[in-house]
């Protein structure tokens, strides 16, 4: 993986780890010589997970639409600031960069931008790990939904089985470097129509 695409929060949380466990995350993507690319601010856990990389020598490429430019205080030290016009041209870019995606804790947005690349993903858009960096627990009610989500019949498990997660940076990169999207197939039988 030459880049992976990084969607967390613009705020740091209520728990110091997430944003040490964003620090370190940008650190050691730049000591793998893993170029990092994000949304552009310089706030929250977007501006520690740039830090980390820009402080140890790491590319970073922010991407960020004009309309949120003073809003979420674009980060003026980076490698590139790529500057777009909408949120979808945004996660268009950031998916073009990259070579798999990583979620830290985030709120509506970071959701928002991981489940659209789970989803282009499961259509068979692209063929990029997806992972879930589960600091603290903070996904554990989500991975129980995704459960739900099988057992009531709206996710096949070959789909659930896309979202990579873990606790532990190193063992998060390694299940990202040994994935293996699934094949698509239709979403409907013939017969079902």
């Amino acid at each position: 993986m030459k880049r992976i695409t990084v969607f967390c929060g613009s705020s740091f949380g209520t728990e110091k780890i997430f944003e040490e466990q964003a620090y370190l995350l940008g650190k050691t993507l730049a000591n793998k010589n893993i170029g990092l690319v994000y949304g552009g601010a310089k706030v929250g856990l977007m501006g520690s997970v740039a830090n980390g990389a820009m402080e140890n020598g790491g590319e970073v490429i922010g991407v960020l639409p004009h309309f949120l430019r003073s809003k979420e205080i674009a980060h003026n030290h980076l490698t590139e600031l790529i500057l777009v016009d909408s949120m979808h041209e945004r996660k268009t870019k950031m998916n073009d960069l990259c070579d798999g995606v990583i979620a830290l804790p985030g709120g509506f947005g970071t959701l928002e931008e991981v489940f659209e690349m789970l989803t282009w993903a499961q259509l068979g858009l692209h063929q990029k790990p997806i992972a879930f960096l589960n600091i603290n627990g903070f996904y554990d009610e989500l991975f129980a939904l995704l459960k739900t989500m099988v057992t009531k019949g709206f996710l096949k498990e070959i789909n659930e089985s896309m979202v990579l997660s873990s606790s532990n940076i190193d063992d998060l990169l390694l299940k990202m470097e040994n994935y293996q999207a699934p094949t698509v197939g239709k979403w409907i039988k013939k017969e079902e129509v």
